[in-house]
């Protein structure tokens, strides 16, 4: 019978790719969204996760806002960002957070997607020094934005985590030296920090009292 022949096709759905950036975010400000917004643009991953980082109760900061506090800050400032999403993944996580048990908890909850990590120069430097770094660099794709005046080799025995294949260095990456520590201690000083944060962050800071005292 003519056409008897049956040809079959496999059609394969990609795998959804997503960055995750863990920080603090005590506060978030434009540095912060920059980066995200540059890897989200500039790589093949899908989206970027922004990892609200826990607090220790062993080691209580007075500075450090409370975590639902931080997410928020983070919810406010990429609403609008499809490419951007807050996540408190590791608030039900035990403390201290490891970086190898948050991934195995995503993976394990998002077995169709593929994660991989931003990090900044310094962390890539001490990365030999994390608990089991050696499955991370194995199991995981590493993008790593500069820091200003920072020497990736400065650090022994990360000479073979530079070179790993699933490492991989941005140079031509827009930074801005910001640092949460600054904004802080310049809104404790009566001093204005409109332009280092975005404008529904700043006035839900300014709203709440955050970092007055």
């Amino acid at each position: 019978k003519r056409g008897s022949k049956r040809t079959s096709f496999k059609f394969y759905e990609s795998k959804m790719k997503v960055g995750l950036f863990f920080g603090s975010f005590n506060p978030i400000h434009v540095g912060h969204l920059i980066l995200a917004d540059f890897f989200a643009e500039n790589t093949d991953l899908d989206q970027i996760w922004l990892i609200v980082s826990p607090q220790n109760p062993h080691k209580e900061k007075k500075t450090l806002l409370k975590d639902y506090h931080r997410l928020e800050l983070v919810r406010i400032a990429i609403e609008g960002n499809d490419k951007l999403r807050a996540s408190d993944v590791e608030f039900k996580l035990p403390i201290p957070s490891y970086t190898i048990k948050t991934l195995t908890y995503l993976k394990e909850k998002y077995p169709d997607y593929e994660f991989s990590l931003l990090m900044g120069e310094d962390n890539l430097k001490t990365l030999h020094k994390w608990f089991n770094y050696e499955e991370i660099l194995n199991r995981f794709k590493i993008y790593v934005y500069p820091r200003i005046d920072s020497n990736v080799k400065e650090e022994r025995g990360n000479e073979n985590i530079i070179e790993h294949p699933n490492v991989n260095v941005f140079k031509d990456v827009p930074m801005m030296k910001i640092s949460a520590s600054y904004i802080r201690k310049a809104i404790k000083e009566g001093k204005s920090v409109r332009y280092l944060l975005t404008y529904p962050v700043l006035k839900y800071i300014e709203r709440m009292n955050f970092y007055k005292q």
